[in-house]
């Protein structure tokens, strides 16, 4: 049974493990490129409808910033973690999770790149799989 994405919407899972995830994002007729897809309008020229089209993103890119969170209010995720903002080569800047609790220091710049990560099962018994970043090799 393949595995399914937990947030669909936001990214892909690759047939096979050696193809890496890509992030469903979005490129406006002017050049600019965003994540997710929206079709609100364009952040840089405002254009709205079919100038706004579909993009995959490589889910790579370097960190601008990252935090390691020890307590959370929520009981869906349990601490400690790490936060990070990651730039992608694309352009946009996304929030997401590390895939590992470090307490070293990450330095801003480090190379990351998308993998997704087991974090369940779906009613039918397949892997649910989430996008988290790892420090590129």
């Amino acid at each position: 049974m393949p595995a399914q994405a937990l947030k669909p919407s936001l990214y892909t899972v690759p047939p096979d493990a050696r193809t890496p995830p890509q992030l469903l994002g979005g490129r406006c007729r002017c050049g600019h490129v965003f994540f997710p897809m929206q079709t609100y309008g364009c952040e840089k020229c405002g254009a709205t409808g079919d100038a706004l089209q579909p993009a995959a993103l490589p889910a790579s890119g370097t960190l601008v910033a990252s935090s390691r969170v020890l307590m959370h209010a929520r009981k869906d995720r349990e601490p400690p973690y790490v936060v990070v903002s990651v730039r992608l080569d694309d352009g946009p800047v996304v929030r997401t999770l590390l895939d590992e609790d470090t307490t070293d220091t990450i330095a801003i710049g480090t190379p990351l790149r998308g993998r997704l990560m087991e974090v369940g099962r779906s009613e039918a018994g397949a892997a649910l799989v989430d996008l988290r970043f790892t420090r590129a090799s």
